[in-house]
């Protein structure tokens, strides 16, 4: 009863101790990262939520396009009731111009749709004009997250609560700390690494405690990152990579940063970051197997350890590479059809720079997850065989004085 109850105390010191320093992680990373970041936001636009009440009109012209084809401009005029802020209850008239080139991926406004308007100032002194900005998506967004929560609550009780707990310090460590160390010029390599050891470390002391299974764990995973930023070095000067994978990251090249971004180094952090999910889950799996096969198995040996640990880590290979495969490509499937279907010739396709970053990103974060294997096996089956564990499982006398 004694030892439970120091057990208890010492796991709950562990967790608020984590919790304090994840905390303070968030806010001292922030307010580092946040030093030299620009603000680049150049539009005075007011942004309202609102509801659209009412159809006015829908006007209509066509328009000669560059290809011959005549397209449809569209402006339709509706009266919106503002639902948020100082002017909530607010009626106004709002506008929404549809370009010909648009005209395949937005939709018309209508009677119900809540959206959000932007009020723009055309002609200083003039009165502001309303037009429509986004549909209001966020609700909706907020109705998902609130079933995920609950659904892992739910099924996971505690362990659920704590698993909300670290996805919420993740988001802010990438949002708060890394994102932001990336717009003040500093080295992403450096930042990168050190919110992947954060994720690592927060995640499974948050989810499993301070213990011997949390430390394998967290060692195998390390490894594994690191060997997959390793390669994602060596292979970056193999393939004379630029970076520029996208329109978008040439915009980056554009910002004004005290030091210029790097485009290796975002293609280095977006794979240590995309990786660093299932290397973790590699490696908790690993080395929580090992720890009941501990606990269950008479005479549990080093070397039965690590085979077992080689052997569950044999089962999980095949399914843990396809999970990174695919979630490179579902990220940017449209982007690949596109390609597909206007290269005829494949060894064209395969030396384009963006897939051969996507391919780089899938063949590396697997790479880093295969070596996590029998890396936390071995780290595995030499923490739980060693003298400690053996002290641990040793009976320890109560006296008849201690305070039970």
């Amino acid at each position: 009863m004694l030892r439970l109850t120091v057990r208890k105390r010492k796991d709950v010191f562990v967790y608020l101790s984590t919790v304090v320093f994840s905390i303070l992680f968030i806010l001292v990373g922030n307010r580092i990262a946040m030093r030299h970041v620009v603000d680049r936001s150049d539009s005075d636009d007011v942004i309202e939520q609102a509801k659209v009440t009412k159809i006015v009109e829908r006007v209509s012209d066509d328009e000669m396009l560059s290809d011959g084809e005549i397209g449809e401009n569209t402006v339709v005029t509706f009266v919106a009731e503002i639902t948020k802020g100082e002017r909530k209850g607010m009626s106004i008239v709002a506008t929404q111009a549809i370009e010909s080139y648009e005209s395949m991926t937005t939709r018309e406004v209508q009677q119900g749709d809540r959206i959000l308007l932007y009020e723009r100032t055309i002609v200083e002194g003039e009165d502001p004009t309303w037009v429509f900005g986004e549909y209001l998506r966020t609700p909706t967004l907020y109705k998902l997250l609130a079933i995920f929560f609950v659904a892992i609550l739910l099924f996971g009780r505690f362990k659920g609560f704590n698993t909300i707990v670290s996805l919420a310090f993740t988001c802010l460590a990438v949002f708060a700390v890394f994102i932001p160390s990336i717009l003040s010029g500093y080295n992403i390599y450096f930042w990168s690494i050190l919110v992947s050891v954060f994720i690592t470390a927060m995640t499974l002391l948050l989810i499993y405690g301070a213990s011997q299974k949390s430390l394998a764990a967290a060692l195998g995973c390390i490894g594994g990152v690191l060997v997959a930023g390793a390669l994602t070095l060596i292979m970056d000067r193999g393939l004379m990579l630029t970076g520029i994978t996208s329109e978008d990251s040439v915009f980056l090249l554009y910002l004004d940063t005290p030091n210029p971004i790097s485009l290796k180094a975002i293609i280095f952090a977006a794979i240590i970051i995309g990786a660093i999910g299932a290397i973790m889950d590699v490696s908790i799996s690993i080395s929580s197997a090992l720890s009941e096969l501990r606990d269950n198995a008479q005479n549990p040996t080093f070397g039965l350890l690590l085979r077992s640990g080689l052997s569950i880590g044999r089962d999980m290979m095949g399914t843990m590479a396809n999970t990174l495969i695919l979630a490179y490509i579902g990220s940017s499937l449209s982007t690949v059809v596109l390609l597909v279907a206007y290269n005829s010739s494949l060894l064209e396709l395969f030396n384009r720079e963006m897939i051969v970053v996507e391919i780089l990103q899938s063949l590396v974060g697997s790479l880093g997850m295969l070596l996590t294997i029998p890396l936390t096996s071995l780290i595995s089956a030499s923490l739980y065989t060693g003298r400690w564990w053996a002290r641990r499982r040793s009976p320890q006398p109560v006296h008849e004085d201690e305070e039970i």
